[in-house]
């Protein structure tokens, strides 16, 4: 039997050269031979890149803009996460047996380590991206509150390593370039958290047609409605406060911390933001992807 002390804050395992938290880690050689159904729909993010986000605005999708039946169970339960494992806590794997298709299934890996299945049974996904800079900040304050991750250490040591993907998941830069280049040969929609924050009801509807779906301009605004910021970060079906509290501890800091796009600017110093800025050019050099860093 582990103790409470060995099990908090395990060093990242790499699994084919991505880092990735011990517990996912464990579970990669199951999640391998995972098998998807056609019209299971995958939502694939970096960390910290707004998945609950549109987690939440697909099913209520699914469920016709009904809050109640989305209150039923917490968001994890009703989108399990493929990969995840944690003491305690049902893995995400054991969840989507027992799941019916089509199941709505949430994913953090980069292409390289997603289940072949999902490629091979062509299933519809959607993909949201997040401007660099605030998703590292986010990611720090993540990583203090979820205590499956080691130590980030301080802003400036935390910031260096997401700069070089010593961060779980990998690379950043990686990730959102890897999966912007199999959106041409997939049923994918590749959406940014930015447009999300700028207009969402344009996004929702994007969303509602890539599902196939007749866009009713009430059912947009009410979904929009339901999953802002101020409406999901009380939703305890949705902000992850039932999360046992030795994995995730809220009151260091909140999973739903502030949910703004700019933030960055209050945590970089001048000198981090221009060697982040002469970094990021060199990472993304060569690619068609384009991001804003405020709105």
């Amino acid at each position: 039997m582990k103790t409470d002390e060995e099990e908090v804050r395990p060093p990242l395992v790499s699994i084919r050269g991505v880092p990735l938290i011990k517990y996912f880690a464990e579970m990669m050689e199951e999640v391998d031979g995972f098998q998807a159904h056609p019209d299971d729909l995958l939502i694939s993010t970096y960390p910290k890149s707004g998945t609950t986000w549109v987690s939440e605005v697909i099913d209520l999708i699914c469920k016709e803009g009904d809050p109640q039946k989305c209150r039923e169970d917490p968001i994890y339960l009703r989108v399990p996460f493929l990969e995840f494992a944690a003491p305690g806590v049902p893995a995400g794997i054991e969840l989507l047996k027992v799941l019916p298709p089509p199941r709505l299934i949430k994913t953090h890996l980069p292409v390289q380590l997603l289940p072949e299945s999902f490629w091979e049974k062509k299933c519809k996904m959607i993909y949201v991206a997040r401007n660099a800079k605030d998703v590292a900040v986010s990611y720090y304050y993540f990583y203090q509150m979820a205590k499956v991750h080691p130590e980030p250490g301080t802003w400036n040591e935390f910031l260096e390593k997401f700069m070089a993907g010593d961060v779980s998941f990998g690379s950043w830069y990686e990730h959102v370039k890897g999966w912007w280049d199999k959106r041409k040969e997939q049923r994918m929609l590749y959406l940014f958290y930015e447009d999300m924050k700028e207009d969402p009801q344009r996004e929702i509807q994007k969303v509602i047609e890539f599902l196939g779906r007749t866009p009713d301009p009430h059912l947009v605004e009410k979904i929009a409605h339901l999953t802002s910021f101020k409406e999901m970060q009380q939703n305890k079906m949705a902000n992850y406060t039932s999360i046992p509290t030795s994995i995730m501890d809220h009151t260091v800091s909140p999973f739903m911390r502030k949910g703004i796009t700019g933030d960055w600017k209050n945590l970089f110093t001048v000198a981090q933001n221009e060697h982040f800025d002469e970094d990021y050019k060199r990472q993304m050099e060569g690619t068609t992807l384009k991001f804003r860093t405020e709105i």
